[in-house]
């Protein structure tokens, strides 16, 4: 492998939300970037996308327009995975669609011969995308967040059969465009993020369910308590400043009463039957025909771009 500060160029494999984004960091980091998709019609809309990303962050004060422009050449399109050839790194970052993948990890296997690794940032395991692949010792997942070029963390999780040297080489590469990377030790679902995510997901969802709440006042608990503090101590960190003990004792009164379902609660699937999607279609738990869900979108990102500004 390339020494991570080496990595000649990289592919990117799908240029929808997740791959444009991640096109655009390593580009802004100096690399040579493929960014291959099925359609170039597509590729060009991405590029556009990009392109507006780089100007906002160029009116945050975090790139130069010289910077922006550099990052953009830095960038070119294909629409055959055979471009991915020479490079040293490729991420694929397709729609979850598992044959699909498989099929493209096939190609990739040999247009990029080793020790080129083969990342995937979906939300699948290693282990599943390796079907018919003859090298699987470089193959492994690195979870990339949306928008990647916003959010630090990546989740890095080799498979059974990757190289041990694979994801320590991927951290060193990712910490070099900026990101965060986290190793899991082992295959699991949902990854870290979107579990701890979804495990809260499920509990609010039980709670405006059952009627305990309203949807306002869940969301309000949550952005008003231990939500601001979550992104300067984690739930481990939190129970170790708050006295382990009192955490074992306050979990072992509240674990029994909380939500296991295994499945979403029917209210939530009678909206989505109804064809109710959320901000989409206007309404959802919240009917958004009376609230403003761009301007909390914009809130969210200004949010994520104040995290960047140096000493934030």
């Amino acid at each position: 492998m390339a020494t991570p500060d080496r990595v000649r160029a990289v592919a990117v494999i799908g240029n929808g939300i997740i791959g444009h984004g991640v096109a655009q960091v390593f580009a802004v980091a100096g690399m040579p970037v493929r960014l291959i998709g099925r359609r170039q019609d597509s590729l060009d809309a991405a590029m556009g996308k990009i392109r507006e990303s780089l100007g906002r962050f160029d009116a945050h004060g975090l790139l130069t327009t010289t910077d922006a422009t550099q990052a953009l050449r830095r960038i070119t399109t294909a629409t055959e995975l055979d471009a991915a050839a020479g490079t040293d790194l490729v991420i694929e970052a397709v729609t979850e669609d598992l044959p699909l993948k498989h099929a493209i990890f096939e190609r990739l296997d040999r247009v990029c011969p080793p020790p080129a690794v083969l990342a995937s940032s979906s939300g699948q395991p290693a282990s599943r995308l390796v079907a018919r692949v003859t090298h699987r010792e470089r193959v492994v997942a690195a979870h990339f967040w949306n928008p990647p070029q916003l959010i630090p963390l990546v989740e890095v999780c080799p498979g059974p059969e990757t190289d041990p040297e694979v994801a320590p080489w991927l951290c060193e590469v990712l910490r070099t465009v900026g990101k965060q990377p986290v190793v899991l030790e082992r295959e699991i679902d949902g990854f870290i993020g979107n579990r701890l995510q979804f495990a809260l997901l499920r509990e609010a969802l039980a709670l405006w369910a059952a009627g305990v709440a309203s949807a306002e006042a869940i969301d309000l608990a949550v952005k008003t308590s231990f939500g601001r503090r979550l992104a300067v101590t984690g739930p481990l960190e939190s129970a170790d400043l708050g006295g382990l003990d009192t955490f074992h004792a306050f979990a072992a009164f509240l674990f029994p009463g909380l939500d296991r379902s295994a499945e979403p609660p029917a209210a939530m699937g009678e909206l989505v039957r109804q064809g109710h999607r959320g901000l989409p279609s206007g309404h959802g738990i919240y009917d958004w025909s009376v609230r403003d869900g761009q301007e909390l979108v914009t809130k969210r990102v200004e949010e994520l771009f104040r995290h960047l500004r140096p000493g934030a």
